[in-house]
């Protein structure tokens, strides 16, 4: 028992200074480029996403990450509210992206954790990998763009969103032990990067950081070969 809960400890405070470099790397990006105040807000959508990771590697129980991720998602709240932390939250745009973010990945928790681990796994890095170099790449690079419910698009973001989402689902699925059943895992994580593809699209408000994590989460618990 002593041993359970050292262990508990230590994965919480190895999570927490994560949480920290990442804060502080943002807050330092801001300062040196305040220009272009979204890479700091997508090196905390891309930092935090590595969480759950280190939550798996030290089998951090349910009532300790899930209770982390509401107390999370009620501090990105009042960041919202009172834009406490610049670097998370102003990116000059109508959006709840930090709160729906919170709100899927505590929402993953109580639906398959610890059971289910690469469920949560996937839902959440697809949208921090996946959303998060979309939208660097997309506005970095220009490549052909649409509008689609007032949110610009672009041809190069989405494939950037469709090949690392598919780079992590194959990441994942060869971490959990089917590495030797690719054909029959081939057609279900091509349907999840689609899926999740065509949900970053609808971006209206950053409800899509809502959307995406749940839809892929559920579609693997269900389709994971």
């Amino acid at each position: 028992m002593a041993a359970e809960v050292q262990r508990q400890l230590l994965g919480v405070a190895v999570v927490t200074l994560w949480l920290t470099l990442v804060a502080g790397g943002a807050v330092m990006l801001r300062a040196r480029w305040p220009q272009h105040k979204e890479w700091s807000r997508k090196l905390v959508h891309i930092g935090s996403g590595a969480v759950v990771l280190l939550a798996w590697g030290f089998d951090i129980s349910r009532p300790v990450a899930l209770g982390a991720a509401l107390t999370a998602t009620v501090l990105t709240s009042l960041n919202h509210r009172f834009r406490l932390l610049g670097a998370i939250e102003d990116v000059g745009r109508r959006s709840y992206g930090t709160i729906a973010y919170g709100a899927s990945i505590s929402l993953l928790l109580a639906l398959f954790w610890p059971q289910q681990p690469a469920a949560v796994a996937a839902g959440v890095l697809v949208m921090a990998v996946g959303d998060g170099l979309a939208g660097l790449v997309g506005a970095s690079v220009p490549s052909t763009s649409w509008s689609l419910l007032g949110q610009r698009k672009s041809l190069l973001g989405t494939t950037t969103m469709a090949a690392a989402s598919l780079a992590v689902l194959t990441g994942l699925w060869i971490t959990s032990g089917c590495g030797a059943a690719w054909g029959s895992a081939a057609q279900p994580l091509l349907l999840i990067t689609l899926v999740a593809t065509l949900l970053e699209q609808v971006a209206v408000a950053g409800l899509d950081n809502f959307s995406v994590p749940v839809a892929v989460g559920l579609l693997w618990s269900q389709l994971r070969p």
